[in-house]
Order: C-alpha cells, then sequence, then structure tokens
C-alpha cells in the first residue's frame, strides 16, 4: 500500500504538461513528503477543461468499514455504561478514508469510474515501506525524478475526517493499485500504484469510457523504476555531487 510519495514539481509545469486550463491552489509549495489526508494537488476534468485543484488524500470509506468501526466504539461506550445513540455515532464516526483502490468492481467504487469523478494525482517519487530493507524505500523513473502522475479518482464529500473539526466537506482523491512489478514487488509483494508515463495514456485515463480507461489497471513494466531514497519519510533529491557516490 502506497501511503506517501512526493511532489516537488512546479505548478506551472504541471500545468504545461498536462494541459491546465484552470488553477485552484493558489501558491503550491514543494511537497517532499505527502501523507494520507493531507491536501495535495490533482487535475480534474472541469467545465472549462482540466483544473489543477487541492484536495486531500483519502476517498470516502465503505458503509461496511465506517459500520463495523462505529459498531466497536459503541460497544466501547456501552461497556462504560453510557447510553449511545448509534444512528447519530455512525453519522459522526470519524472517516480518515481510503488511500489506494484495488477492487474497482466493488459498488462502492463503481459510482466514481466516470471520466467526470476521474483524475490523475501528479508525483515526482513514492515510497513503499519495508522495515527490513531500512523503512521507507522511494522509488521514481531515474535520479531526476521526472513529473508523472497516477491514475486516480475524486469526489466531493460530506463526513467527519478528524473527531476535533465535525463534519466538513471536502474533495477528496485516491490512487489506483494493481500488482507489482519486479523492483516494487522486491519490497512490497502485494501492490503499486497505478502510474501513467504518456500523454496518450493520461488522455484515456481522463476521457475514455470506464472499460477502457481500466485497462490502465496495470503495473509498469520490470525495470522502469529506480530506487531514488532509503529510509527518510521525505524525498529531497541528493546534489550531484551526492549522487555520483551514491
Amino acid at each position: 500500500m502506497c501511503n506517501l510519495y512526493s511532489i516537488t514539481t512546479n505548478q506551472a509545469a504541471i500545468s504545461d504538461l498536462f494541459r491546465v486550463v484552470n488553477r485552484y491552489v493558489g501558491n503550491l509549495p514543494p511537497m517532499p513528503g505527502v501523507f494520507p489526508d493531507y491536501r495535495a494537488p490533482i487535475i480534474r476534468n472541469g467545465a472549462g477543461g482540466r483544473e489543477l485543484a487541492l484536495a486531500r488524500w483519502g476517498m470516502p470509506s465503505s458503509s461496511k468499514a465506517l459500520m463495523d468501526a462505529t459498531k466497536k466504539r459503541a460497544e466501547k461506550l456501552e461497556a462504560k455504561g453510557k447510553t449511545v445513540d448509534f444512528k447519530e455515532l455512525l453519522r459522526m464516526e470519524p472517516d480518515g478514508g481510503t488511500t489506494n483502490i484495488r477492487n474497482v468492481k466493488s459498488k462502492h467504487w463503481t459510482r466514481w469510474l466516470g471520466p467526470e469523478n476521474r483524475c490523475v494525482v501528479p508525483f515526482n517519487s513514492f515510497s513503499e515501506f519495508n522495515k527490513a530493507e531500512g523503512g521507507d524505500i522511494w522509488f521514481a523513473l531515474d535520479q531526476s525524478r521526472p513529473l508523472l502522475c497516477f491514475a486516480g479518482i475524486w469526489t466531493s464529500w460530506t463526513s467527519v475526517r478528524k473527531a476535533k473539526e465535525g463534519e466538513t466537506t471536502n474533495d477528496l482523491y485516491a490512487f489506483m493499485t494493481t500488482e507489482p512489478n519486479a523492483e516494487v514487488g522486491a519490497i512490497h509483494p502485494k501492490a503499486m500504484p497505478v502510474i501513467l508515463t504518456t500523454p496518450e495514456e493520461v488522455e484515456t485515463w481522463m476521457t475514455a469510457p470506464a472499460e477502457e480507461a481500466l485497462q490502465l489497471q496495470r503495473p509498469l513494466p520490470d525495470g522502469a523504476l529506480q530506487i531514488v531514497a532509503i529510509g527518510s519519510k521525505e524525498d529531497r533529491p541528493a546534489s550531484d555531487t551526492e549522487r555520483r557516490h551514491a
């Protein structure tokens, strides 16, 4: 599961590469570490063309997941002798969201697979955690960390993200995952993000019918990625001198 990535390319370059028409991000500083529930840039389809916007990482969790969490909370409260309004408890159950999506046949996800809810998530590198190999293992196309994107979906949703915030309405996003290629599989054998590397793939993901777009839910070819950093919670590219001695 990928729960950490970086986006350090400036917004002008992002806009140029993905043919953005409108920007709704204000000043966009480099983000060497994007974690779940952070606000980060996505590119989505808007009425006037592609939009660069900020959204919180983590799509709504399934009703079953929220129901199970609320039942556990209710049981703990009842064990302390407290009266529980289960309906209200369920409404206010904190949901940090789902960051990675694999099962696109689930009814929970099919509602958001149309072009109006698809997006791409720009990134320069992403991390998979493996304690035995040194912690966070960062992958990119190469040491220069060129701009790429994940295939994602987004929605606007009213929920409780954090108990202290209460109920809020937010734009949310997550990205698709698939079986890993050789490099990622050696670190994290269960999955890797769905990565788009060409303008044609981006166009297909953003505009094609769902059955065609979902053909892109596949790993990159073996050998397409490199490990560019190990152990850090942020990916700050090394200097040229450091790279030569890596």
